[in-house]
Parts: structure tokens; sequence; C-alpha cells
């Protein structure tokens, strides 16, 4: 199970707060948007060797699991436990930020919410 306190790097998370400057998209439902993108797209996160070499998740932006993953809270867990049977608690927060960082990536740069819906949808 994912931690209830979760985080993302500092450098994901400028790019929620951004993409809401643009779109006012509140930073937990980008994410989300993000996550689901990363899915579904493949990408397979591999967990650092050690700590040391983990991506740290240094952002200011502590937020609850709850309003982190809102209504798709059973459904993000469930998907990245059949993805990473063996991580838990802080290693598999680290895998849903590595989703969210990677799908944030296709969706960060729209300027206008019905380019973001557009880009969503195709």
């Amino acid at each position: 199970m994912l931690p209830n306190r979760m985080n993302l790097t500092r450098s994901t998370e400028e790019q929620l707060k951004k993409l809401k400057q643009y779109t006012g998209i509140a930073p937990n439902v980008s994410s989300r948007i993000a996550f689901f993108r990363s899915i579904e797209s493949g990408f397979i996160y591999r967990p650092a060797d050690s700590i040391d070499t983990e991506a740290k998740l240094d952002g200011s932006l502590v937020l609850d699991k709850v309003t982190w993953m809102g209504e798709t809270q059973l459904v993000s867990e469930q998907l990245l436990k059949l993805k990473y049977p063996t991580l838990e608690g802080r290693s598999l927060m680290s895998a849903w930020a590595a989703h969210v960082e990677d799908g944030i990536a296709a969706v960060r740069n729209h300027k206008k919410i019905n380019e973001l819906s557009n880009a969503i949808v195709t």
C-alpha cells in the first residue's frame, strides 16, 4: 500500500503548478491525468539500486493519498501493485511519483484547457 502522506519531486511539482496557471486544473487532478497517461504509455519504473541514487521526492506539496488520488485511489493502487508486486510503502510511492513525472511531460506545455483536453482524448 501507498503511504498516507505522499509527495513528488520538486521539478514535477513545478510543472504541475505551471499547468495550473495555464489551465486552472489543480495539481492533484493533473497528477492523476499524468499518472494514467504514463501507465497507458507503458512506462516502467526502475527502482534505483540504493537509496542514495534514488530520485529524491523533495517537493513541498505534501498531501494525503486521498487528496492526490481522489476517486481513482483504489484503481491507482491496484495498477501499481500489478505492475510492481514487490514494492511497498515509500518504494511504491517512488513508482507513483515516477509515473506522474513521466506522464506530465506529455501535457505540461498546453497553455489552454481546450488543448489539454484534446491531448488527453487523443
